[in-house]
């Protein structure tokens, strides 16, 4: 029998986003499992803090300045990052935004940065991290989406429409890529607790009845986020691509949900 392999000792990992919250947690996880990572964002001051927390814990991080919705930047960088370590492991497409607003007052310039951002930066990502997988027959990608790609939530038409995508977005790509050795997946966490959230989460009268939707009864943590991504990674799984691992909200009465982790479930 051959046993699951959990280590990523010398796997190299690019992560987008990762200058805060959710990303910031998923470069120290990768780390802290044994890749090396390259860290993305356009905050060089907050990566550069990153790249050396990661160092102080024995890991190895470089830092690479990108903002997603620039493609020449995206395609510069993934030429770096081939240059730097001669290939290519794992994407995770963590950088996106969301921000409510109420449908009535989208404009078009709003529109057009949120899908910018969430949808259309992630999928030139992949693609340029897909041109230097394929050489080795072999990568992991995970994109970052949300419970609100299945579950609409009232002034947030704009961010669950692009995660929405942004599901669909990696089935058909994990169709097309299947014979070449890559994976992709999607993560959805619900509300988890970063300092980007934690002015709503922190108003019991916003959090209270969030929780009373969440069947574990709490929001979720940074770890939880890592500990799905890691799965998604990891070289053994070589059959899970495409469905994507969602927390659930909202969804009691759903029979569309299999408890895959603790606070998250995988959607079939």
């Amino acid at each position: 029998m051959e046993y699951p392999n959990f280590d990523l000792t010398n796997q190299i990992a690019f992560v987008t986003g990762a200058s805060k919250g959710i990303g910031y947690a998923l470069a120290k996880a990768l780390a802290h499992a044994g890749a090396k990572v390259a860290v993305a964002a356009r905050s060089v001051e907050l990566l550069a803090k990153l790249a050396d927390e990661i160092k102080r814990d024995g890991g190895d991080a470089r830092v690479f300045p990108l903002d997603v919705r620039n493609l020449d930047q995206i395609r510069r960088v993934f030429e770096e990052v081939a240059e730097t370590y001669g290939r290519l492991d794992i994407l995770v497409n963590n950088a996106g935004m969301g921000s409510p607003i109420p449908a009535l007052e989208v404009t078009e310039e709003y529109w057009d940065h949120m899908m910018d951002l969430n949808l259309k930066g992630l999928f030139f990502c992949c693609q340029e991290a897909t041109k230097i997988m394929v050489k080795s027959g072999y990568g992991r990608i995970v994109n970052m989406s949300s419970q609100a790609s299945v579950v609409g939530i009232p002034q947030e038409a704009v961010y669950c429409a692009s995660k929405a995508g942004v599901n669909m977005l990696t089935k058909a790509l994990a169709l097309e890529w299947s014979g070449s050795g890559i994976t992709i997946n999607a993560v959805g966490p619900t509300f988890v607790y970063t300092p980007g959230t934690a002015e709503r989460l922190d108003n019991p009268d916003f959090r209270e009845p969030l929780l009373a939707q969440i069947p574990v009864g709490r929001v979720g943590t940074v770890t939880d986020v890592a500990a799905a991504v890691l799965f998604t990674t990891l070289s053994c799984p070589q059959l899970k691509s495409a469905p994507d691992v969602q927390s659930a909200r909202n969804e009691r009465a759903s029979g569309h949900f299999q408890e895959a982790l603790p606070g998250v479930r995988r959607h079939l």
